[in-house]
Formats: C-alpha cells, sequence, structure tokens
C-alpha cells in the first residue's frame, strides 16, 4: 500500500479517525507553529464574522447594503454503516447442450417383445439402435452456483468420460465421495446441500433407458455437489460483504476446472476433498473441540449453579463460596489446579472468603482474560458457570470456521491479531504467540470493522484528525451554540486545507471543516498510533483513558483499537526495544516512521477461537454479529432449496 492511501481516507466518512496537513514549512518548531495559530486567530477574531472565513463584510460583499441573514441549515448526520438482508449466491441451471451429444438413431431390430420380457433388448450392431449413455446428459436438470455450473461445462465439453458412473453403475469414487459430504459438518459445513441421492433406488433393473436417464442426471449432480462443497470449504459459503458494511474481504477465487481434473486424476478422492479444508492450526483446533461437542449433549456438562445477584468480595462471608470453589475445580486448567492444589485441597466448603482463595479466584479470572480483582461478579459467574451451553458452543463455531475460509489459509509466521470479542490483541512471531494485551474496541454504535490489512507506519506524537461522524453528530450542535468550543479546547480547524479559527466558521451553514487535535498529553491518540492505512481509519493506537482496560466489556471507542501497552507492540511490529520506542516518544515531535517489513494485521470478530495452546475459548457476542450469520446460512440454504 502507499503513504498516498491517507489522503483518501481524509476524505471519507469513517468510523474512527483521519488525518490531514502537518504544520507548514514556515513553522520552525510546533511551538512556532501553536502560538502562529494563536496570533492568527486573535487577528481574526478582531474581525467581522460575516464571512464564514472570519473576513471583513467588504471581503465578501460589494457595497454597504445590509444583506440577509443566512438561513440556519438543519443538523445534518452522518449514518453508521448498515446491515443488509442476506442475498445468497444465485443457482442457474447448466447448460447441458453445451457438452451432451444428440441422441443417435439408425436402423432398428428388435429381438425382443417388452411385453414379454419387461425390456427392449437391442443387438449392438451398425444396423441397430442405441442410445449412448453421455447423450441421455441432454435430459438433465441441475441448477448449481454460477461459478461451479460454468466448470463443469467445460469440463464436460471437453471430456468424453465419466467421472462418476462406469459400466456397472454408481462405482466406487461416487461412494466415498457422497459419504464423505455426508460428514462435513464437522468442518462447520451442512451435509443436507451437497446431498445425492443413488440413482438407482426405485428404478427397475430391467428398465434399462431409465437407469441410464438416472446416471447421467446422477453424474451431474455429484459434480455440482462436490464442486461447490470445494468451493464452499476453500471460501466460505457466505458473502461477508453481504452481510454488512462492517465487512471488507475480496472473496476468494477458486480454480474449479482444475479441481474437475484433480478429482479424475485422483485414486483418493476421499483425501483430495479434506486437502481442500483450511487445516491451519487455529482451524484444525476448533474441529477438534466441535467433535468433542458433538458427542455430547447440554445435559452431558453438569452445570454448576451459583446464585443469581451473588457478589462476593475478599473478606466477605458468603454461602455461594462453596459453588465458586466447586467451579474452579471443574472450569478451570489442570496448571492452575496444581499451582493452588494446597488451598483447595484443604478448603472445607466454609464460606469464609480468605485470601488464599481469593488467590485462587484471581488466578481463574487472569486465565479467563477477566480482570484479577478477586471480586466475584456476573462477569466471573459466567466463565464459572461454563457460559455457553454445548448447543451454542457448536454453533459459535460453525461461525468460526466460516469466518476463518475469509483469511488467508495460512495466517503467516508473524502478525497480529485482534479478536474484538475477547477484547484482546496477540503478536505472533516466529509461527508462536509472543505476548498478548487488552484492547478497547468500537462500541455497539461505533463498531469496528472486520478486514485485514498489512501494518506500515508507526507514527509518534500524533496527530488525531477527528472523523467526520464525531465532527457532525458530536460537535456540530455543541459549534452552534459556541463557535469558540474548539479553539479552547486546542483543536485546530481549517477549511479547504486554509487553517482558521473554530469561532470564524458560521457553523449553522457549514460543516465541511476538517478539524485536528495537535500533539500532547490530552491527544484522544496518545502517545502514539500503529496505522495500516485502510478505508475505514482504522488503526491501532495508545489512549489517556487507561481506565477502561480494568473492565472486562470493553466496546467503548468511537471504532479504533486503543492498546493496553501501546508502547511493547510498536516495539515489536518496529523490530525496536520498548526504551528506542520511549526515546522517540520524548522528543515530542510528530513523526511517522515506516515499519521495517510489513506485517499483517487481522481485525477480526471470533466469539469462539483458540488460545495459544489450542484450548477453544468463547466470548460474548458484543455486536450481535452471529445472528446475522444464522440469517445468511438461512437464507444460502434456502436458495440451494434446502430445509436445513
Amino acid at each position: 500500500m502507499k503513504l498516498l492511501k491517507n489522503a483518501t481516507i481524509a476524505a471519507l466518512t469513517l468510523s474512527c479517525a483521519v488525518t490531514f496537513g502537518a504544520p507548514t514549512a514556515q513553522s520552525a518548531t510546533l511551538l512556532d507553529f501553536l502560538q502562529g495559530k494563536n496570533r492568527k486567530q486573535s487577528d481574526e477574531r478582531s474581525k467581522p464574522r460575516n464571512s464564514i472565513f472570519g473576513g471583513s463584510l467588504d471581503d465578501d460583499l460589494s457595497g454597504d447594503f445590509p444583506q440577509p441573514a443566512k438561513p440556519v441549515k438543519a443538523l445534518p448526520k452522518v449514518s453508521a454503516p448498515k446491515y443488509f438482508a442476506y442475498k445468497p449466491d444465485s443457482l442457474r441451471l447448466i447448460a447441458v447442450s453445451k457438452f451432451a451429444p444428440a441422441m443417435e438413431t439408425a436402423a432398428a431390430e428388435t429381438v425382443a417383445d417388452p411385453s414379454e420380457t419387461g425390456s427392449i433388448e437391442t443387438i449392438s450392431t451398425g444396423s441397430t439402435p442405441f442410445r449412448s449413455e453421455r447423450a441421455m446428459m441432454s435430459e438433465a436438470r441441475v441448477k448449481a452456483p454460477t461459478e461451479v455450473a460454468d466448470a463443469i461445462e467445460k469440463f464436460y465439453a471437453a471430456n468424453q468420460g465419466l467421472l462418476w458412473v462406469d459400466a456397472g453403475g454408481v462405482n466406487d469414487k461416487a461412494r466415498v465421495a457422497m459419504a464423505y459430504l455426508e460428514g462435513v459438518d464437522v468442518v462447520g459445513l451442512d451435509p443436507a446441500e451437497y446431498r445425492v441421492e443413488d440413482p438407482t433406488d426405485g428404478i427397475a433393473s430391467t428398465d434399462e433407458i431409465a437407469r441410464q436417464r438416472r446416471l447421467m442426471q446422477f453424474e451431474i449432480e455429484l459434480s455440482a455437489a462436490v464442486l461447490t462443497y470445494v468451493q464452499d470449504t476453500v471460501r466460505g459459503r457466505i458473502d461477508p460483504n453481504r452481510i454488512a458494511e462492517y465487512y471488507d474481504f475480496k472473496r476468494k477465487t477458486v480454480n474449479l476446472g482444475g479441481a474437475l481434473k484433480v478429482i479424475e486424476a485422483s485414486p483418493d478422492i476421499a483425501a483430495y476433498l479434506e486437502s481442500r479444508t483450511p487445516m491451519n492450526e487455529q482451524f484444525a483446533a476448533l474441529q477438534r473441540e466441535y467433535v468433542r461437542l458433538k458427542g455430547m449433549s447440554d445435559g452431558d456438562e453438569a452445570r454448576i449453579v451459583i446464585a443469581p445477584g451473588t457478589l462476593l468480595k475478599p473478606g466477605n462471608s458468603n454461602p455461594e463460596l462453596a459453588n465458586v470453589i466447586a467451579a474452579i475445580q471443574k472450569r478451570a486448567s489442570d496448571t492452575l489446579k496444581v499451582d493452588h492444589s494446597v488451598t483447595l485441597a484443604a478448603y472445607d466448603g466454609t464460606p469464609e472468603y480468605t485470601p488464599d482463595l481469593v488467590g485462587v479466584v484471581k488466578a481463574f479470572q487472569a486465565e479467563k482474560g477477566l480482570k484479577p480483582d478477586g471480586i466475584v461478579g456476573a462477569g466471573t459467574i459466567r466463565a464459572l458457570m461454563g457460559g455457553d451451553g454445548t448447543a451454542t458452543k457448536m454453533h459459535k463455531i460453525k461461525v468460526a470456521m466460516e469466518q476463518l475460509r475469509w483469511l488467508p489459509r495460512e495466517l503467516g509466521s508473524r502478525y497480529v491479531f485482534i479478536n474484538q470479542p475477547a477484547f484482546t490483541a496477540y503478536y505472533h512471531n516466529n509461527n508462536a504467540e509472543e505476548f498478548s494485551m487488552r484492547v478497547v474496541v468500537g462500541s455497539p454504535r461505533n463498531q469496528t470493522f472486520f478486514f485485514q490489512d498489512e501494518i506500515e507506519l508507526v507514527e509518534y506524537n500524533p496527530y488525531w484528525g477527528v472523523p467526520r461522524s464525531i465532527i457532525v453528530n458530536e460537535m456540530l450542535p455543541k459549534l452552534r451554540a459556541d463557535p469558540s468550543y474548539l479553539d479552547r479546547l486546542g483543536y485546530e480547524t481549517s477549511i479547504n486545507g486554509r487553517q482558521i479559527s473554530s469561532s470564524s466558521i458560521d457553523w449553522g451553514t457549514t460543516d465541511a471543516v476538517d478539524v485536528r487535535q495537535p500533539p500532547g498529553r490530552g491527544n484522544a491518540l496518545g502517545q502514539l498510533k500503529i496505522m495500516f492505512p485502510n478505508s475505514h481509519a482504522i488503526y491501532m493506537h495508545d489512549t489517556p483513558q487507561k481506565k477502561f482496560f480494568e473492565r472486562d466489556m470493553r466496546a467503548l471507542s468511537h471504532g479504533c483499537v486503543r492498546l493496553s501497552d501501546p508502547k511493547k507492540m510498536a516495539a515489536a511490529v518496529m523490530n525496536l526495544s520498548v526504551p528506542e520506542v520511549e526515546a522517540a516518544i520524548a522528543t515530542g515531535q510528530n513523526r511517522q516512521v515506516k515499519v521495517p517489513e510489513k506485517l499483517p494485521v487481522y481485525v477480526a470478530y471470533f466469539t469462539a477461537f483458540p488460545n495459544k495452546d489450542g484450548v477453544v475459548q468463547y466470548f460474548d457476542d458484543v455486536y450481535g454479529r452471529d445472528g446475522y450469520m444464522d440469517k445468511a446460512f438461512s437464507a444460502t440454504a434456502k436458495a440451494r432449496d434446502i430445509q436445513s
């Protein structure tokens, strides 16, 4: 990506922040620049405010006649991105006329009476009629997604052979493929969408013409089912960009023509189909968990009940403490139970919440990504009680598997992964998680997008370019009541690149103003930001609001990702030490530095995802997006004429 992308970002209505010009070349230092600005504002405040640019009346108008007041425009509104009614891929009839030969006939000689034998027997000679199996394809009627239909038409037009049928009928390769497709629920797909019935069921063995007709219908049906599966398992059944404007993915292309050639040559069709699944370590962990849960029911996993409304603080006495400790014995990792084995073994069910037991609870909270304060409240109780039931967990895994298909097959050896429902950012290096940290993401009203990009820049002592959504939705009402509002806060305002004081702008008639906050202690971005230029102006940054990181629910920002330890993340992506990052900040200079090597960043949304040990963790659906995935699954099944 080019740095020129920043110019595009500045013009958009966005969820987080934009940037615009740095101090002019005439300003020797940042202090000179700010002092010059203040002098300019003082001069401009002394002029009549008839013009939105702060000039005198004579600058804008000729003559001395009184001018009518400009009408005040109604307050505008910048709308948030939308969710859609999901529209699945359409299906079309496969054009069998493109590859099925015409029916061939010749002089016929009947050698048996069908009324006696129940069938027509023909002699295979040059003077005898025959119906080739391929000719029967002209009667097949099969619908498939457009890409699948295109591939099938090209393949059979160029190849005279069959994939799934031989002289004996349905061949072994077909039966293996059918059996494989019946088990694809373990990779998060619906077997009903790829099911093909045995073509010989219900057909009399003597009705050869009907048998051939059904076999050719089956040939095309199974090719369509297998190719649809291959496409779905590689790129996903769902196009995320049709769910909401909060998703931004280029949908993968799948070489279906090449897949058919491999299928034709493959001696092990099951192995080939399995190889199409994105079996990275994250997907494999999700699959293992799904298989484990599949063998259970909600009743198999005994739930420990802690009385609703329980609030247990260190030093308290509460009879629910016994259930709390029992839940920890059941839900905690083996490592935790070994580390605190003496305390757990000595506990005799008493209600006194002693310091030793507080230590056990704190360890459990830390393990579950909660604030380790020893206070047993609603969030801790949910974790203690096992969170979601089995059916809900399986659904979250199904959604997670689908979403992993939108990402690269391998995430890379070095990358940053932000999981919004977990409120956590993870830095991976040399194919392993090196560290993680708490983050604050967009509120439900200002949701963070789901996309992937590359980290390109770190900016020290950044300016904050206020996004237009905040200017219009939040600042404009205040500015109409008090035009000097931004001047007093120390913000800079400009129109068409020309800097002008906030108090000199007629906010009743214009809102096309760029606003930014200079670097400083109170800057909304703190001391640095980590940039991966994108059309949503999402990035990672520091924040002066450190207390937010103490909360368990951290969907609190306008859309960007606030880091609890931004210096550590900046040092990692820059291949520097934390003291080196601190030294760059200490200069006080606003400076953008390219990272030595671009690295992927995944701004993701998974309500089920494995941790570094391969254990799947479950998170609250803070934006309700799994519900929209459900609707997309249902719409896709309906479009494929499947009742799931």
